[in-house]
């Protein structure tokens, strides 16, 4: 989990308000009147990358995001073709989306904003393009939530199951457990995003086959592309929120019917 995305994602960020992500000290003089970097608190970096590893108890590992069908009719073949697959979702795709949904259940949080969060809650659970795709989103939200009540609890995650009765997409819950624990916007969806894409990946690794290195390639490939799609999710109004990875979208699907499966999306 402790790759160049996230590690300088950290270090660029601030928080705004007290608690374990703050950072509000006034930024250090460098040699030349450079600006030197910031880092978060520890407290803050320990909790994304307990959230947001592979063995937070909320079974991504079973979800490929239609990769798996992808794969199935050879759309998907080798690090390359993985690369441009992951290239687009995160771009233009349902990772864009999970970063815009996000950021806006953090903003609502921490501005004290029940209508807002409201809002972002029901329309990502109604975002999702395929039946899988909601069970995808939901049971992570749902699990993630349940995890964090019990080990991390904070009153943000009372006020989101007050502010919103349905099902809880993963990134709504993420984004409020953040706020929650002051944790900065921009760090937390920097760590959102990179434990999205490594979970796609390692599921793209299993299904080609690929190697490690291989998928740790395209991990590295893909740093300037989440780190573009996480300063757009922190700019884009909530009513201007689209997608257009209409072949991805396709393949979420397509896996509902596909014959033989491996992976719950």
């Amino acid at each position: 989990m402790t790759t160049a995305i996230m590690t300088k994602a950290l270090l660029r960020s601030s928080a705004r308000k007290r608690g374990p992500g703050r950072d509000n000290s006034r930024p250090a003089s460098g040699r030349g009147g450079k600006t030197q970097p910031q880092p978060v608190s520890a407290a803050a970096l320990y909790r994304l990358m307990a959230w947001l590893s592979p063995a937070y108890p909320v079974g991504a590992f079973s979800y490929s995001s239609g990769i798996e069908w992808a794969v199935e009719v050879r759309d998907i073949d080798d690090a390359e073709t993985l690369r441009r697959w992951l290239a687009v979702a995160i771009a233009g795709g349902g990772g864009f989306a999970d970063a815009v949904f996000f950021t806006h259940a953090h903003r609502a949080i921490m501005a004290d904003d029940d209508t807002a969060l409201h809002a972002v809650a029901e329309l990502a659970a109604a975002f999702v393009s395929s039946k899988e795709r909601f069970l995808e989103t939901t049971a992570q939200g749902r699990a993630f939530i349940e995890a964090s009540r019990a080990a991390w609890p904070c009153a943000a995650l009372a006020r989101l199951d007050a502010a919103w009765g349905g099902p809880v997409a993963l990134p709504v819950g993420v984004g409020v457990a953040c706020a929650g624990h002051a944790i900065a916007a921009e760090p937390a969806i920097h760590a959102f995003l990179h434990a999205l894409v490594a979970n796609w990946i390692s599921a793209g690794v299993r299904l080609v086959p690929l190697g490690q290195t291989d998928g740790q390639r395209v991990l590295a490939a893909l740093e300037p592309v989440v780190a573009a799609a996480a300063q757009r999710a922190l700019a884009t109004p909530l009513d201007e929120i689209g997608t257009c990875a209409f072949r991805a979208d396709l393949a979420g699907m397509r896996h509902e019917t596909q014959y033989t499966r491996l992976f719950r999306s």
